[in-house]
This record gives structure tokens, sequence and C-alpha cells, in this order.
């Protein structure tokens, strides 16, 4: 068994961003397409941005037409996009949304024949490896959670499925990820929150998934190595890292908007989770977030100004992870224990049998603490919706192989029923 460590350049500083305009000259970038959401196209970001792009005299065009939690179909407009404008080089400035839309652009835009379906990951698509050369991409995150700075992987609603899924590749991971901690300061509460817990949850399940060399079979080629591989000792460091960050300064973020040691913390939280879970994977509270995201009934979150209703990625993941986290630590116990210390229990009398109860309960009170939806129940779902949401979980097997405990449809149910209501 081999493991293959792959992750973007990365470029950290309060004010960094200015060096963008640089950075494309020195690519001898002619016409660079530049990506962000309506929302932020007005904010600070963007106008670092547009400065340094100004001051350098690149040659630019914008879209800014990316949906927050994008479908099947704001891919293929942003695709459309790098299509006609024969870009050589991408500059996204967003959230995870935003990243991720940027990816798909430039991985179809460079590779024009293919279908849509080609790339996306089996079984939904038809998961084929990336053999096209990309165009240079430099990723300028806003918010601290996705990590997508660093990662290969482009996320998005398959709407004819109600679920969601992606395009997971080494190729389309960003040539540079800009983590400039003055674009945090510009995030609601909520948005804080949310983005938060998807840093918690990709730490904590590349930390807990299955072990690299527990995968089968190894891969007959080096390019089918999937970029997912298993909790691994590189990925480890990184995860328990960004894990020890949350745990001391997230809470901080959300409270004050104005505490910048908090708020630079996550930001390089949300990088360091995203080198660890790049590599290692995430497992069931991604998998059963899908749908949850997928299937939203009528939930518009506080702090996202968006015209359709959503459940930010962030939430969908956190709701069930009491109920995943009491379900993986059978498996590796002890790792669920030292998570559960990090996070603040006391477990100097635990029992390393009840380490699924004690992080659970952990888990539990770091999200009453920070007033988080009573469970699904309280985002418009019910036990009806169970078999559905299931249905939709069955498909996300690039994840859901890598829990660390195997789970029937049952199990599912029942992780779905438990997480219906939390407190």
């Amino acid at each position: 068994f081999f493991l293959q460590m792959a992750i973007s350049n990365i470029r950290f500083g309060e004010g960094v961003t200015k060096e963008v305009g640089m950075d494309l000259q020195n690519l001898g970038a002619r016409r660079v397409c530049l990506m962000t959401d309506k929302n932020l196209s007005q904010l600070p970001p963007v106008n670092a941005v547009l400065n340094s792009l100004a001051k350098h005299g690149i040659n630019f065009q914008m879209y800014d037409n990316v949906r927050v939690e994008p479908t099947d179909q704001s891919f293929l407009d942003a695709i459309e996009f790098a299509k006609k404008g024969e870009f050589d080089a991408y500059v996204a400035v967003g959230g995870g949304s935003v990243m991720d839309t940027c990816k798909a652009a430039n991985l179809y835009a460079s590779s024009p024949t293919s279908d849509f379906l080609d790339y996306v990951n089996a079984p939904i698509g038809k998961g084929k490896p990336v053999t096209v050369p990309l165009k240079p991409l430099i990723a300028v995150p806003t918010t601290s959670g996705t990590g997508s700075e660093t990662t290969g992987v482009a996320i998005f609603d398959f709407k004819e499925l109600k679920v969601k899924t992606g395009i997971a590749s080494r190729a389309i991971k960003p040539t540079l990820g800009i983590i400039d901690p003055l674009h945090t300061l510009s995030m609601p509460e909520r948005i804080v929150a949310n983005s938060g817990f998807d840093v918690l949850c990709h730490a904590l399940e590349s930390y807990t998934a299955l072990p690299y060399n527990m995968r089968s079979p190894c891969p007959s080629n080096p390019i089918h190595r999937p970029a997912y591989q298993g909790s691994n000792p590189i990925s480890d460091v990184w995860a328990l890292h960004a894990l020890r960050i949350v745990a001391k300064y997230l809470k901080r973020a959300i409270r004050d908007p104005e505490d910048r040691e908090a708020r630079a913390n996550m930001h390089l939280a949300s990088a360091f989770a995203g080198i660890g879970f790049g590599n290692a994977g995430v497992h069931l509270c991604h998998g059963m977030s899908y749908p949850i995201s997928g299937l939203v009934k009528s939930y518009k979150p506080k702090d996202y100004n968006v015209d359709h209703s959503l459940v930010p990625h962030g939430l969908s993941v956190v709701l069930t992870s009491p109920a995943v986290f009491a379900f993986t630590a059978q498996i590796h116990p002890e790792r669920h224990l030292e998570a559960a210390e990090i996070l603040g229990a006391d477990i100097r009398t635990a029992r390393i049998k009840d380490a699924g109860f004690i992080l659970a309960d952990t888990l539990r009170k770091f999200l009453f603490d920070l007033n988080v939806d009573d469970g699904l129940a309280a985002i418009g779902y019910s036990k009806a919706d169970i078999p559905a949401l299931v249905k939709g979980t069955l498909p996300q097997e690039r994840v859901t192989k890598l829990s660390p405990r195997p789970q029937t449809e049952e199990d599912l149910s029942a992780l779905f029923e438990a997480s219906m209501k939390l407190y």
C-alpha cells in the first residue's frame, strides 16, 4: 500500500492578496477569468483582487454568477463562460462554492469535448481520470471552511437525483491558495459558524477514517489512486492540529467579529484540515450531508443572502456528527477519545468503550453553546423523510466506504433518526 500526498501551494498573511496581480504577470497570463458570487462582488475581498489586477495591468473578465451551494446547472453556466472566454488563468475569490465552480470551469474548458458526467464521481458519473493539462488557478478563500484552496475536489447538487456529488481529482486542485485573514472580517456570524463546523468535521472524519493500508485493492496504476485514500500518518498531523485550533478559536471567531486572532487562526485551520481530508477523505457526516442539502424544502439560514432555500454545507455535515461518531467509535475508540479530549472533555476516568458516547456528548454540548438548530427536525425534516435521505446517501460510496465501520441501510436509517433531535 502506498500513500500519495498532494496539496496546493499556499501563501498566508494579512494583506497578501495584493500579490495576486504579480502572480498572474509571472505566469504570463493574457486572459484571466475572475470568478466570484453576487454577494462578494461588492465586498472588500473582491475589491482587493480587482485593485491588484488593475495595478499590474491584468486583462480579465469577471464571472459573478456563482451559486452558493452550486448545482449541475450552475456549474454548466460557469463552464460555458469559461469555454467562450478562452482563458489562460483563473482566479476564484469566495467560499467553497466559488472555488469548486472555478475548478469545474477550468476542467471542462480544458477538456472541451468531454461530456459533463465523464469526470463526475462514480457511480453517479463515469469518474474518468483527468489526463488533460489544466490552466493555472489561484484560489482566494473568503470563508474558513471548505479548505477547497488546497484540494482537488469540487462538489455540486445534482438536481435530477436531488443529491450532492462532485468531481475528485488531484488534477483540479488550485495552483496556489492565497490565505489572507483580512477576508474573514467580512463574514457574518452564522457563516463563520457553519464554515467552522465544516473544518471540525473535516478534521474528525479524516482522523477517524478507515486507514489507508486497509483499503483494497491497491490501484493498478497511480493515475487511478483516489484523492481520498483513508486516514494516514501525514493527514493525521494536519487533522489533529486543525482540531486543536477549532477547539481554541471557533467560539471566539463566531462571538466576536473583531477577534482578528481567532478569525486568522480559523482561516489557517480551514487549510490545515483541507490538507488532511484532501488526502485522507471524509466519511459518514459528509456522505449523509449530501442528501440533507439536496432534499432541502424551505429552510433559509440566517446571514445568507440568497434567493433559494438551502442548508449550508457545514450545518448539513455537523448535525449528524454526534450520531455518526457514537456509531464509528467501536473502531479506533482511542482516536475518538483523543478527539473528545481536544474538544474539552475530561477523559481521566473515561472507559475506552464509552469513547463514542463521550465524543457525541462533547459535540452536542459544543453545538448547543453555539445555538445550532436542534437537529434535522429543526431544518424541516421528519421521520417520513428518512427513506429518501438514506437513498441519497447510498451513491456516496467515495466517502461512505471510508467509514471505519461498514454500515447497512438500517444503520443509516438509525443514524438519520438519531440526528432528528440533538439536545
